[in-house]
């Protein structure tokens, strides 16, 4: 009988959200009259920029003529797009990225599980507690890990606390670690990380030889002066750092499918021997032997973004789903409850009344007003007593949510 990848085995239950849809699923069913307002995962709701739909418009209609037709594209990406990205997203910002350092993909979250096939097994992975958990169950599927403790947490991973009582800045490890999980601003708990945070780490990779795995798929939403959008703001992070971006939640590509890893020429790892290798080829032989590319249709799109009415009208939907945190924010504090986040990013962290549990309280939420938020033990160990609501919806939802939060928390 064909052996099974014994890895997998160690996942603790559901992945987060899928068992999300099952709770709200199973309670839909019971209650098919209830109006349930769906503020847990965090996808888009407010449609595509029109400069975008004129653009993949156009491509449909070049794809319609035999002197305009595409089939298969480079790997990496059309030069049209990861020239836009390179000068719009880091030479403009004084970050000397450049376009062939740009790998265009089908998301983040593919390319921060497959960024792991590169990298040998016994590296030490440091992450954040609470995290995104993709992080987490990719590197227990590779078999980095041990299995979970009653907490949740993975024997072989080092847990980075980031809680109300460190200002959620996590502390820089006491021990040397090989590969850094860092996303700013963070998901879930919507705060960022200070210039001076990001020098640190990136000393601390410089002086351990590790690499900062960079997510900054909410770069976008940072409305404070002064907050780096990117790691390679910082001088010395090209040695040390690869940054992960996606076009989702920048421009509502999440059923669209766009996103790209800035993975630095130069950038260095070792093999067992210590013989120093460049990690750039390897993420392109990867990249061109197991992915044939984003469509064209969907490159012509995400290459709107950066023209002068793409960038005005997706920076109005940005300002909308922030003005949606605001609400939440304001109104939550208004109710008595702790709230982090919501200024820079797309969500908002909440405390739960009193002792409750996270899942206690997401069951209570969904129950009795009808509203799905993300339970922040969900994230990790630290999240227990936390829950997260996204901003990603219609305003009119957002205020009947608010509503209701209100009239449940003050009985």
């Amino acid at each position: 009988m064909v052996q099974v990848n014994e890895n997998y085995l160690k996942l603790k239950a559901g992945y987060l959200f899928p068992e999300i849809g099952r709770r709200v699923s199973k309670f839909a069913a019971e209650n098919p009259s209830a109006k349930i307002i769906r503020m847990g995962i965090g996808d888009v709701t407010e449609p595509l920029a029109p400069a975008i739909i004129e653009a993949m418009h156009q491509a449909v209609d070049d794809l319609a003529r035999r002197d305009s037709f595409r089939g298969y594209g480079p790997e990496q990406g059309y030069d049209f797009l990861r020239n836009a990205i390179a000068e719009n997203d880091y030479r403009a910002k004084g970050c000397d990225v450049h376009a062939d350092e740009i790998f265009v993909s089908d998301g983040s979250k593919c390319d921060g599980g497959n960024i792991l096939e590169i990298f040998g097994i016994n590296n030490t992975v440091a992450v954040t507690d609470p995290v995104y958990p993709v992080y987490v169950d990719t590197n227990v599927m590779a078999g980095r890990t041990g299995p979970a403790d009653a907490t949740g947490r993975y024997a072989g991973l080092v847990y980075l606390p980031v809680t109300a009582e460190n200002n959620f800045t996590p502390q820089i490890p006491q021990q040397p670690v090989d590969l850094i999980y860092l996303c700013y601003p963070n998901n879930p708990t919507g705060t960022v990380a200070t210039r001076e945070t990001l020098e640190k780490w990136v000393a601390y990779a410089k002086a351990n030889g590790s690499i900062i795995f960079f997510d900054a798929a909410y770069e976008a939403y940072i409305t404070e002066p002064g907050i780096p959008r990117s790691i390679f703001e910082i001088p010395g992070a090209k040695d040390c750092a690869i940054e992960f971006r996606s076009f989702s939640k920048t421009a509502g590509f999440t059923g669209t499918r766009c996103a790209f890893t800035v993975v630095p020429k130069g950038l260095m790892g070792k093999t067992a021997s210590g013989e120093r290798v460049e990690i750039h080829p390897l993420w392109n032989r990867r990249h061109t032997t197991k992915f044939n590319g984003v469509s064209y249709v969907v490159q012509r799109g995400a290459e709107a973004v950066y023209s002068t009415a793409g960038k005005q009208q997706v920076a109005a939907t940005i300002a909308f789903y922030l003005e949606n945190a605001k609400l939440l924010t304001n109104a939550l504090r208004d109710v008595g409850l702790p709230v982090y986040g919501g200024v820079n990013a797309p969500y908002v962290w909440v405390k739960t009344p009193g002792s409750v549990t996270s899942w206690d309280f997401f069951d209570t939420m969904l129950r009795e007003a009808n509203v799905v938020m993300t339970p922040g033990s969900g994230f990790g160990a630290a999240g227990e007593g936390y829950f997260r609501l996204s901003a990603f919806n219609s305003r009119a939802n957002v205020q009947e949510a608010i509503t209701r939060i209100k009239h449940l928390i003050k009985g």
